[in-house]
């Protein structure tokens, strides 16, 4: 009989811990507390329009290519990823915008459209970052941070790099203009991050897009989770959904049993992959008595991510005239006052700065003949702030609706024919995730690589971790290495 492994909740890290290990032979059973797979990926469908409740920028596609390689398929028999040309555009509080992809000269155009000065600069920091991206992405991503030792032998490399520094300082040795400084320091909000205490290691973010892409799955990002299911599927693998897992039973030892379901029964492992938030699963599914490093004081002392207002709204017109592309983010007057009343003041500020998805421009499937389908993202405070989200959410929302009609999207509420949300309270009681934090631990230096909860359990020998909230963090990247490294780790650790 080959060993048999639980995996916890259907994210993309369990999507891609499942698929490696059942590649690898091993047996593998996968509960899902949701009525859909996908987690944070979920997708949200009403009146013929379809949304992605989660991730929508798809860079590193080799990483899925490998793991479809894995049992000799190829990631285009399950899904299509097609470029997005810009990856981004930009806009500043008056609306004039940047656009970049992966051509430096037209990156240098557009800088020019700026501040010409900042060519230059923009050269030296690209060169720099491809330093910062070998390193900490292509070296370091795929491989588990257990030891202390661990961290000291790259620390040398890691202070050359200057990671003491954050993201934001860090581009600003380069880039002089205010405006353009944002534009390559916002990156870490992708991962949960504050661009002004994030490690600058996270300024490779902006050299993997230029190295890989930015990518879009036709159907939206669902259909990357339904083809990892169908994949996982024709492997032999079990996925159970509306099944939650109420305790991860620990024996006299150190070591994990297997599971026990909320309906009573008891399901026994050699190996349990958490992709439940990290804080969530040693907080709620061990009991307290058998946890001596992540106490509940740990843990609530612990810096988590912001949490997300995501609305989806759907259109009965098109607004293909307009300035909006694909991907498009829309940044408040201020930038460094805003971030500091989300992560540290923990108060939802009057302004914001919003992601506005926009899939229909490549994709006009995702909504009925005629008609657009939009995702507007605006990053709030986790549930440690004072914010009743049962009674502002509908006002935040009307207002987000309202700055999009003065200034982007001309008659919107006319045209207006689906609309609902997700906040905080959504981040918490449905995904699980502790304080409603977006993307679990938040990504400062003293919370990463070996200081990030580790991907095999410090506590117990045969508990793993994969997703946002371990090494190397969140993202579809982060996500997908945690992967391999459960993969590695099991294969090396509970070996068939």
């Amino acid at each position: 009989m080959s060993k048999k492994i639980i995996v916890i909740g259907t994210g993309f890290g369990a999507l891609g811990a499942a698929a490696r290990l059942l590649a690898e032979g091993y047996q593998v059973e996968i509960f899902e507390k949701l009525d859909k797979p996908g987690g944070r990926a979920y997708v949200f469908e009403k009146d013929g329009y379809r949304f992605d409740a989660g991730p929508t920028v798809i860079t590193a596609p080799f990483m899925f290519d490998e793991i479809f390689q894995k049992a000799g398929k190829k990631t285009g028999d399950y899904f299509t990823l097609v470029p997005c040309d810009p990856f981004y555009r930009i806009f500043n509080h008056e609306g004039r915008h940047f656009d970049y992809n992966s051509d430096e000269e037209f990156i240098f155009s557009e800088i020019e459209r700026w501040n010409s000065a900042d060519k230059e600069g923009y050269r030296r920091f690209m060169n720099t970052t491809k330093a910062i991206f070998e390193k900490g992405f292509v070296e370091l991503a795929d491989q588990p941070f257990l030891k202390f030792t661990d961290m000291m032998k790259v620390a040398p490399d890691l202070i050359r790099l200057q990671s003491y520094k954050n993201v934001y300082s860090y581009v600003a040795q380069f880039v002089k203009d205010e405006f353009l400084r944002r534009c390559f320091s916002f990156h870490p909000l992708l991962v949960g991050g504050n661009p002004f205490n994030t490690t600058s290691i996270y300024s490779m973010i902006h050299y993997l897009e230029r190295e890989w892409g930015v990518h879009y799955a036709m159907g939206g990002t669902g259909t990357i989770v339904d083809g990892l299911v169908r994949f996982i599927e024709e492997l032999g693998g079990t996925i159970h959904l509306n099944t939650e897992v109420k305790k991860i039973r620990i024996n006299s030892g150190r070591r994990v049993e297997g599971v026990e379901l909320k309906d009573g029964r008891f399901v026994a492992a050699d190996a349990v992959v958490s992709n439940s938030d990290v804080a969530w699963t040693y907080r709620y599914l061990i009991d307290e008595p058998l946890r001596k490093i992540y106490t509940n004081s740990k843990i609530d002392g612990m810096k988590y991510s912001m949490s997300l207002f995501v609305m989806y709204f759907g259109t009965d017109r098109r607004y293909d005239n307009t300035k909006l592309m694909h991907h498009n983010i829309i940044l408040s007057r201020r930038y460094k006052e805003l971030l500091t009343d989300i992560f540290d003041k923990k108060v939802l500020a009057d302004d914001f700065s919003l992601y506005l998805h926009m899939p229909t421009i490549t994709d006009p499937s995702l909504a009925p003949e005629g008609g657009e389908s939009f995702y507007v993202l605006s990053p709030v405070p986790h549930l440690d702030g004072t914010t009743d989200w049962t009674q502002m959410a509908e006002s935040y929302g009307d207002r987000i609706l309202s700055f999009l009609e003065e200034n982007y999207l001309p008659d919107l509420k006319k045209h207006l024919k689906v609309r609902l949300h997700i906040d905080p309270l959504h981040f918490r009681d449905t995904l699980n995730s502790y304080k409603g934090s977006a993307f679990s631990v938040q990504p400062v230096l003293t919370q990463s690589a070996w200081f990030r909860p580790h991907n095999r359990s410090e506590e117990f020998d045969n508990l793993y971790f994969v997703g946002a909230g371990t090494h190397p963090g969140a993202g579809l990247p982060g996500v997908l290495s945690s992967s391999v490294i459960a993969e590695n780790l099991i294969k090396q650790d509970v070996p068939l």
